[in-house]
């Protein structure tokens, strides 16, 4: 059994930013990952916050946060043009994200994640080969885990770091790790998982103790002989870190 927790998300209301966190529990052995790109810590928050729980009527503003600070800027996303234009929208990509989100608000930070289900039929080409490769790269870095972490049946999944521009390098994205690790000791988790698509990601969890236990480059994801992603440096590779409880 994999317990997941999903959807914790930092947002601004009233000018006093706070955070929403949210549990789920699910049984499945396989994982569909997003990528995440958060900062790292540098200065103080301008404002004080503090973490709440969300709830359905904050998907809206979920999903505003993530067109603006997070789907244009994924590299994979980046790679096959699925946002073409600065208000551009992918439909089948949010309701994708807000299926495995289940929140919103305006928000300044991110940490969200869910578990695996049945692929739907996608007739949006772009995002049906980010999808495949997230499934695939997830499913992957679950065997990865299991065979490097035989004895752990509970693990903790964060699929989504996203942070308002205004708000990094204010150590929100660090103190939202430390608030789900002290989660997940408190509910019985062995393991954390951080899956990246992101190379400011990736440095970031790595800077937080995490190890890599999965990497797969780009460029060795192929069809008919040429790289599925060309992604745009430094982004090279997907990556699974973990980081026992």
């Amino acid at each position: 059994m994999l317990s997941i927790i999903r959807g914790t998300c930092l947002r601004i209301s009233k000018g006093r930013p706070f955070v929403l966190q949210r549990m789920i529990s699910s049984e499945t052995e396989e994982v569909m990952s997003e990528s995440s790109t958060p900062s790292t810590p540098t200065s103080p928050a301008p404002e004080p916050y503090e973490i709440k729980t969300i709830t359905n009527a904050d998907s809206d503003a979920l999903l505003g946060h993530l067109r603006k600070f997070f789907f244009k800027d994924e590299p994979l996303n980046v790679a096959v043009q699925l946002i073409e234009y600065e208000n551009s929208t992918c439909p089948e990509l949010e309701r994708y994200s807000l299926k495995r989100v289940c929140l919103n608000g305006t928000i300044t930070s991110t940490i969200s994640n869910e578990a695996e289900t049945e692929e739907d039929d996608c007739e949006n080409v772009k995002f049906s080969k980010v999808r495949s490769f997230l499934n695939y790269c997830g499913k992957e870095g679950t065997k990865a885990i299991a065979q490097r972490y035989p004895d752990v049946e509970k693990i903790m999944f964060v699929k989504i770091i996203s942070t308002d521009t205004a708000w990094r390098g204010k150590g929100i994205a660090k103190e939202l790790m430390d608030r789900t690790r002290k989660i997940g000791r408190e509910r019985g988790y062995g393991l954390i998982r951080v899956d990246c698509s992101s190379y400011f990601s990736a440095r970031a969890v790595a800077r937080l103790g995490f190890e890599c236990v999965y990497e797969l480059k780009y460029k060795d994801y192929i069809e008919n002989g040429q790289p599925i992603f060309q992604t745009e440096h430094p982004h090279l590779s997907f990556t699974v870190y973990v980081q026992k409880m």
